[in-house]
């Protein structure tokens, strides 16, 4: 065995994550709305990007300017998985058209027209859309009351009503109230984590429990409803009982509960009801963070030719290089630094804006295959519902199923049935019970949620439910109406049956 050095030479493969591809397979992931805020900071962060608005067609400064030197000539637009794979380098050329000239820009559905073939029309697949920043636009966010915290509103309560002494006992408990308005700490061990007595912790936490919202700072759902009825004078022995006994209201014993509480049919159906109007998570009143609506990402409408789908531009500013700009720095003295560090930023920017574009091209091309494959539940509704996985959307379209997937994340498509998540397409087979296609798991529970819905007086069970789904050509096991029943968030037959027992009783 030789010891001496030598030199071999190995040839082998391997796959390397670049920025740009790293960056491609970001974008694809990223909704509307985070893609607006990417926008953002990449125009902070790039001098030579910048975003369009609506007139900036007629402005040929960011369209025209010399190419760098060693910018390649313009080749065919590259597929979208080409791009994900990384197969498209840093030296690809610019992209940035004004797509406010093209004719397949759109604002609306209304302007959607239709393919050559009178199918599926594709709109809105530029790199960008209409900027919403000239307040012709409603927004929405404007009217979201960010209001005050659960904490800061106890605060200010505080400052008045307790002794300056017993402040930062005060404090501590409010920081220990969650945001349901309980206090879920022991009072003992607040008291020795703070070095006071147990006592003053008591008496402060019970003046606390005197602020608004009535029933803040109970320790569980027995006190918060205590605090409710004294402030409201309905607190008697017979209403002490009922609160003591939850468990029992919980599971309908009526009739054990009269017993206790030593009272007739009305004066309990009075009781249960006084209960019904009481809060029993008051802290959610306050604080949080402020409830936003769901941004549609695609609008599919039918139109006399086939359906037009078409991406939401109102919320993607469009994203322009300003070459005017990097003609005037690239004229300049520079050192090499400065130099590649342009360089840099224009590639950068080139690279951003394709990527956006074809972004754009990739979601209306999965968008709509989509549409393709569940035709009949935009004509007809959910019970219509095809089983469709990824793999045969992406074979259909010739993409990776994993492309397939970071498409369809965080999308929503608004159509004439309502606002979907484009994952609520992708569900599993159900056989047919009389041989038939194979049906959707979503028209399942969609049969299970009608059947449930206008079951009347009589409660049915889950294998009454399996023989009712037989008869409509669905063949599922009991076990599988219960997982999908829990799924809506249906109680079981006889929790249903309780349920219904409290409502005639209140």
């Amino acid at each position: 065995m030789s010891l001496a050095p030598r030199l071999d030479l190995r040839q082998s493969q391997s796959l390397v994550m670049t920025p740009q591809l790293q960056q491609a397979i970001k974008l694809l992931a990223l909704s509307n709305l985070e893609i607006e805020g990417f926008i953002a900071e990449e125009i902070e962060r790039n001098p030579l990007l910048e975003a369009g608005a609506a007139d900036d067609g007629d402005r040929p400064d960011r369209d025209a300017g010399p190419e760098p030197d060693d910018a390649a000539p313009r080749d065919e637009r590259v597929a979208a998985d080409e791009l994900v794979s990384g197969s498209v380098g840093s030296d690809e050329p610019a992209l940035d058209i004004d797509y406010a000239t093209e004719s397949h820009h759109q604002d609306s559905v209304a302007d959607g027209g239709s393919g050559t073939d009178g199918a599926l029309s594709m709109s809105g697949a530029g790199a960008g859309g209409d900027s919403d920043g000239d307040g012709n636009g409603l927004d929405l966010d404007g009217f979201a009351d960010t209001g005050l915290s659960l904490a800061d509103h106890l605060l200010a309560q505080a400052g008045p009503a307790i002794a300056a002494d017993d402040a930062f006992v005060a404090a501590h408990l409010i920081d220990q109230i969650d945001e349901a308005g309980y206090l879920t700490v022991p009072l003992l061990e607040i008291a020795n984590r703070l070095g006071v007595a147990l006592a003053r912790v008591e008496h402060v936490l019970a003046v606390i429990q005197t602020f608004d919202p009535t029933g803040v700072g109970a320790r569980d759902l027995a006190e918060c409803l205590t605090i409710q009825a004294r402030e409201a004078d309905r607190y008697d022995p017979c209403m002490a009982r009922l609160i003591d006994n939850l468990d029992l209201l919980a599971r309908g014993e009526i009739g054990r509960l009269k017993r206790l509480c030593q009272v007739d049919d009305e004066d309990m159906a009075d009781m249960i009801r006084e209960l019904r109007g009481y809060d029993p998570k008051p802290g959610c009143r306050f604080g949080g963070e402020p409830s936003r609506a769901v941004v549609p990402d695609l609008f599919v409408a039918r139109t006399k030719t086939g359906w037009s789908i078409e991406i939401n531009t109102a919320t993607l500013p469009r994203i322009l290089v300003n070459r005017s700009y990097y003609t005037e720095l690239a004229r300049g003295e520079q050192d090499k630094a400065s130099k590649a560090w342009l360089s840099e930023c224009l590639a950068s920017a080139n690279w951003l804006v394709k990527a956006l574009d074809q972004r754009q091209r990739t979601i209306i091309k999965v968008a709509t295959e989509i549409v393709k494959q569940q035709e009949a539940f935009f004509l007809h509704g959910v019970a219509h519902l095809r089983p469709m996985t990824l793999r045969m959307v992406a074979d259909a379209i010739e993409m990776h199923e994993s492309t397939v997937s970071r498409v369809t994340s965080n999308k929503y498509v608004s159509c004439g049935r309502g606002l979907y998540e484009l994952k609520y397409f992708f569900t599993s087979a159900i056989q047919s019970a009389d041989g038939g296609d194979a049906v959707s798991a979503q028209a399942v529970k969609s049969a299970i949620k009608a059947l449930i819905a206008n079951e009347g007086a009589k409660i049915l069970s889950d294998d009454t439910l399996v023989e009712l789904l037989d008869g409509k050509g669905f063949d599922i096991a009991r076990r599988t109406v219960a997982k999908y029943r829990e799924a809506l968030g249906i109680g079981s037959s006889v929790q249903r049956r309780r349920a219904r027992a409290l409502e005639g009783t209140g």
